[in-house]
């Protein structure tokens, strides 16, 4: 176990040293808090809206303002998370463009345990990556409720959101993160990455085999992370979590085999 992590510290250290990983997580951070900015205005004139009943207007029909603004707190949070599995996709695919895999199997022989702890270093990457996104919701959704209700960016149904907004964003991350590693192609990961999010954003498949939908990694995130009541999901929330769960496993796992059988380029 002391290799495993010794390994995981020295693949996180080689992470947040390529100059390409920063590039795309600041474009990420940058893009998000250039929308949150936009959606400020948007925000606290909704909030100045509510009537003393407690609805809200955030688009078009009139709902629970509590409800409303945490949804739309996730949904914030949730559609970065779309972009996060290209910085996994970066991490995987580092390795093979710069030829350093061999190098790496130097320091770490067993194949099995160099996936384990490539693994274990991205997720925590991706964990401070999507954390650091969800704070950033956070902070610009205090500026629209601040004269409101605060205290509702700190309370369980918010904290439940976000958490399953991070568990999303690190599950789909190590979902790119395998196919990468099995392709040993940035480009690839990206583009198999990039197509499994077009079909569910097509809605095609949804229209006509929603339980194979309910499959795919981002209508899982829907399922986990919208509310039944405003959006049309395909599954429940435990189904959801069961496949993104299933879907880096597989994929790792594979890309672990694929490791161990092929030479070190």
């Amino acid at each position: 176990m002391s290799i495993v992590l010794t390994a995981t510290r020295a693949e996180l250290t080689k992470i947040i040293s390529l100059r390409p990983v920063w590039i795309v997580t600041g474009v990420i951070v940058a893009l998000h808090l250039l929308v949150s900015a936009a959606n400020v205005r948007l925000n606290t004139e909704a909030v100045d809206t509510i009537t003393p009943a407690g609805m809200i207007v955030l688009f078009t029909d009139p709902q629970p303002a509590h409800r409303a603004i945490v949804d739309f707190l996730v949904a914030s949070s949730f559609q970065m998370g779309l972009f996060l599995p290209g910085i996994a996709a970066v991490i995987a695919g580092q390795e093979f463009r710069s030829h350093q895999l061999g190098q790496s199997l130097l320091a770490v022989p067993r194949r099995g345990r160099l996936i384990v702890a490539k693994a274990f270093a991205t997720i925590g990457y991706l964990l401070f990556v999507s954390v650091v996104v969800a704070g950033i919701s956070t902070a610009f959704m205090y500026v629209a409720v601040k004269d409101w209700n605060p205290g509702l960016l700190v309370s369980a149904d918010a904290w439940r959101g976000q958490g399953r907004f991070v568990a999303f964003a690190v599950l789909t991350g190590l979902i790119s993160f395998g196919i990468t590693m099995i392709a040993r192609s940035t480009l690839v990961g990206v583009i198999v990455t990039l197509v499994l999010i077009a079909v569910t954003m097509t809605q095609l498949l949804a229209a006509f085999a929603p339980a194979l939908d309910a499959l795919l990694p981002l209508s899982a995130g829907r399922n986990l992370l919208l509310n039944p009541a405003d959006n049309k999901l395909s599954a429940g929330p435990h189904h959801a979590l069961i496949v993104l769960v299933a879907w880096p496993l597989v994929t790792t796992t594979a890309a672990g085999i694929a490791l161990g059988r092929r030479d070190a380029r």
